[in-house]
């Protein structure tokens, strides 16, 4: 019986490029698939640092996947902040107007009022000591829904405190600030009321109003 028995030369030029292989071809001319075969066992140098890069560039591309989430959340943080300047903008209720619709609703004083998510979030604090964020439209001044709050001894007393020494209430804290723009929070500080504004240009601005006398200064002291 005749056979071709091809010598592992692919195996030679292989291992000269740096890799291990084994060759080895077995033909029967009598039995079928006569023609010579060549297998190969092994892979080349060049083989397996091409597969060692694309590994790299998919891990390149799985954390690129996670830095373009991280953007895209921040660009929705982003998004937040600036509808809300839009709606402070647009409002039709003033912080002023928000915080009288507040305590018609809720008697009692108010200790902040803020835009927050497009509505107004208004802090009543009750003759009974009990603390109430009160939610009012900016759209109609029409009250959303009132919850409890439950803030520690300690801020209570020093609210009650900041209050009993203010002549100026935060509904003309926030009339008083007007006049330096669209006021989008007003808060009760025992050194007066810290006040936000937006400007025509869409800036914003800190001012601090007296908690006698109204006088309007620039910046939170």
């Amino acid at each position: 019986m005749k056979r071709n028995i091809v010598l592992a030369v692919v195996a030679a030029a292989v291992l000269a490029g740096g890799g291990t292989a084994t060759a080895l071809a077995v033909a029967d001319d009598d039995g079928p698939g006569a023609d010579d075969r060549v297998a190969s066992a092994g892979r080349s140098g060049q083989d397996r640092a091409d597969d060692d890069a694309d590994d790299r560039d998919d891990r390149d591309d799985d954390r690129g996947d996670g830095r373009h989430h991280d953007r895209h959340h921040d660009g929705r943080d982003d998004d937040g902040r600036e509808d809300d300047s839009a709606a402070a903008s647009s409002a039709k209720v003033t912080a002023a107007e928000a915080i009288a619709a507040a305590l018609r609703h809720t008697p009692g004083s108010v200790v902040s009022a803020e835009l927050d998510d497009a509505v107004w979030s208004v802090e009543v604090l009750s003759s009974d000591d009990s603390w109430r964020d009160v939610r009012v439209d900016p759209g109609t001044g029409e009250v959303r829904g009132v919850r409890a709050e439950h803030e520690d001894a300690e801020d209570l007393a020093e609210a009650r405190a900041a209050l009993k020494g203010a002549s100026t209430s935060a509904e003309e804290a926030a009339r008083a600030a007007a006049a330096k723009g669209t006021v989008t929070s007003v808060e009760l500080d025992e050194r007066g009321w810290e006040a936000e504004t937006l400007t025509s240009g869409g800036g914003e601005r800190d001012w601090t109003v007296g908690l006698r006398g109204a006088d309007v200064t620039a910046g939170h002291p």
